[in-house]
C-alpha cells in the first residue's frame, strides 16, 4: 500500500475528519504527523495561554490513535515544508492530506506547500474541518462579501451542511516510520513555571473531553437563550476552545444540538455558531484587519497610551468589580464570560480610549480560545470600528450592567473575595458602600468623565 502522510493543525480529533477519512477511503497508510512551526503565523504566534492547551490536546490525541493501532509523530521546525519534504523522503510517502486553515499568513503558507509538492509529484489534498461553510462559498446578490452579520446569517440558513463524519476504527499505519520524532515535552509548549495550574481546574482537554461537554450542553441547549448572559451559571457552551483546537467541527456541534432540541429552540445558539462562521468570513475577504481597522476612519481616532491603567486593566484591578472578575476569571481559567468580554473591552477601548489592538494583543496571549478570526471581529466590533459593529456612542456601563446580569454578586464574589461583605447593591460599585474595603482599590477612571470623553472623541471622528 501506498503512504500518505496526514498533517494536523487545528484538526486534533479523529471523528469528522474529513483529511483522515479521504485518506483511508483512497487506500493509504497513514502517518499522523504534527509539526510545530509557531513563525509561520508571522504577527500572530501561537499565544501563551493557547500553547498549554495544544500540549494537552495533543497528549489526548496520541492517546486516541494508539486505541486505533497509530501514533502521533510530532516535530519542531522553521518551514513546515521542508519538514514534509524530508518526511516524505524518509517514509517514501506520496501524498499528503490536511484540514485548511484561514488566517492570511497559513493560507499564503499551505498555497506555497501545496504547488511545491504537487510539483515534486506529491498527491496533496485540503477538506474544509473547521467551517460550517467556506468563507468564498457565502456572497451576497452582488458577488460580494458581507459585511454586516443578518443578511449574511440569512444567506448561510438557506446553504446545505455537510453530515459529520464517524471515526475510523483503525488507523492502518506503514512499516517505515520516521525515526526523529520529539517527544512531546520536547516541543516546549509548557511554561517553565506552571502559572497555567488553573486552567485545569477548570477544564478537560482533548476530543473526548469535548464530546463530553457538547452533550452536557446539548441538555440544556434550549435554555441558552434565556441565560447565556449571565456569568455566574453555566449559561454558555463552553465550547469555544474546543472549536478552535479542532476537538470538536461546527457540524458536530450543530448535529447535536439538533438531536437534543427543536430548531427553534436552538436558534439563539445557532446564530452565535454563525457568528463564529461570519468572523472567518471577514477575516478570509478582509485579511489587513487584524492589523488596521475595517473602518478606515479609525485610523485618524486619538487612541492614548495609559501603562497603569492597561495595568490595572490586566491585573483586575481597575475598582470596577465586574471589570475586574471578567480579567482575574481570564487569568485564572483562560477564558471569560461572552458577555464580560464585551464589558471589559468596553471599557478598555472607549472608557481609557486605549487601542482595540492592545486589548486584541492581551486576549491572544491569555485566552485558551484565541482565535485570529474571532479575537479581531470582537474587538473591532466592541470599539466600533468593524464590521457590523457596536455604535459608537454605545458606552456599556459596567455597574449597570452587572447589576442587570450579576444581580447578587455571585459572579462578582467569586473572583473578588475581598468584597464578600459588601450587600447585592455596594458590590457592583464599593465606592458607594458607607465602609468601602480597604483592601480593593478605587476606580482608576471616573466613569462619567471618561464616557464623555470617549462620546466628543467618537463625535468628532464622525465628521471626518
Amino acid at each position: 500500500m501506498a503512504t500518505a502522510l496526514l498533517w494536523l493543525r487545528r484538526d486534533l480529533r479523529l471523528a469528522d475528519n474529513p483529511a483522515l477519512v479521504a485518506a483511508i477511503q483512497q487506500g493509504y497508510e497513514i502517518i499522523p504527523v504534527y509539526i510545530h512551526a509557531p513563525n509561520e503565523a508571522g504577527a500572530w504566534q501561537i499565544g501563551a495561554a493557547s500553547r498549554c492547551w495544544l500540549h494537552h490536546s495533543l497528549v489526548a490525541l496520541q492517546q486516541q490513535l494508539l486505541t486505533r493501532r497509530s501514533q502521533l509523530f510530532c516535530f519542531r521546525s522553521e518551514n513546515s515544508l521542508h519538514s514534509l519534504q524530508q518526511l516524505i523522503q524518509e517514509t517514501q510517502a506520496s501524498a499528503v492530506f490536511w484540514n485548511r486553515l484561514y488566517e492570511p499568513a497559513l493560507i499564503a503558507r499551505d498555497t506555497e506547500i501545496k504547488q511545491q509538492l504537487r510539483s515534486q509529484g506529491i498527491h496533496t489534498q485540503s477538506y474544509n474541518s473547521a467551517l460550517l461553510n467556506e468563507p468564498w462559498q457565502v456572497q451576497n446578490k452582488s458577488k460580494q462579501a458581507y459585511k454586516v452579520f443578518t443578511p449574511y446569517w440569512k444567506t448561510c440558513l438557506n446553504l446545505p451542511i455537510a453530515a459529520p463524519l464517524p471515526a475510523p476504527e483503525q488507523i492502518p499505519l506503514p512499516k517505515v516510520l520516521p525515526q526523529h520524532a520529539l517527544a512531546m515535552a520536547e516541543l516546549n509548549l509548557l511554561p517553565r513555571v506552571n502559572w497555567d495550574r488553573g486552567f485545569y481546574q477548570a477544564w478537560d482537554i482533548g476530543e473526548v473531553a469535548a464530546q463530553c461537554q457538547l452533550h452536557a450542553f446539548g441538555s440544556r441547549v434550549v435554555e441558552y437563550a434565556t441565560q447565556r448572559d449571565f456569568p455566574a451559571i453555566m449559561g454558555v457552551s463552553r465550547l469555544s476552545p474546543y472549536l478552535h483546537f479542532g476537538e470538536l467541527s461546527p457540524q458536530q456541534v450543530l448535529t447535536t444540538v439538533q438531536n437534543f432540541a427543536p430548531a427553534l429552540d436552538i436558534l439563539s445558539f445557532q446564530r452565535q455558531l454563525y457568528w463564529r462562521e461570519f468572523a472567518y468570513h471577514l477575516l478570509y475577504h478582509f485579511p489587513e484587519t487584524p492589523q488596521q481597522a475595517l473602518n478606515l476612519k479609525f485610523e485618524r481616532f486619538p487612541w492614548q497610551e495609559n501603562p497603569q491603567v492597561l495595568r490595572a486593566w490586566q491585573q483586575g484591578e481597575t475598582g470596577i468589580p465586574i471589570i475586574d472578575a471578567g480579567m482575574r476569571e481570564l487569568w485564572h481559567t483562560g477564558w471569560m464570560h461572552n458577555r464580560v468580554r464585551m464589558l471589559v473591552a468596553s471599557w478598555l477601548t472607549k472608557n481609557a480610549l486605549i487601542h482595540w489592538q492592545t486589548g486584541a494583543r492581551w486576549f491572544w496571549e491569555t485566552l485558551l480560545d484565541a482565535d485570529l478570526a474571532n479575537n479581531t471581529l470582537g474587538w473591532q466590533w466592541v470599539a466600533g470600528c468593524g464590521a457590523d459593529a457596536a455604535p459608537y456612542y454605545r458606552l456599556f456601563n459596567p455597574m449597570l450592567q452587572s447589576s442587570k446580569f450579576d444581580e447578587a454578586g455571585a459572579y462578582i464574589r467569586r473572583w473578588i473575595p475581598e468584597l464578600n461583605n459588601l450587600d447585592k447593591h455596594s458590590i457592583h460599585a464599593p465606592w458607594t458602600a458607607a465602609n468601602p474595603p480597604r483592601n480593593y482599590p478605587a476606580p482608576v477612571l471616573d466613569f462619567q468623565q471618561s464616557r464623555e470623553r470617549a462620546l466628543a472623541a467618537y463625535q468628532q471622528l464622525k465628521g471626518i
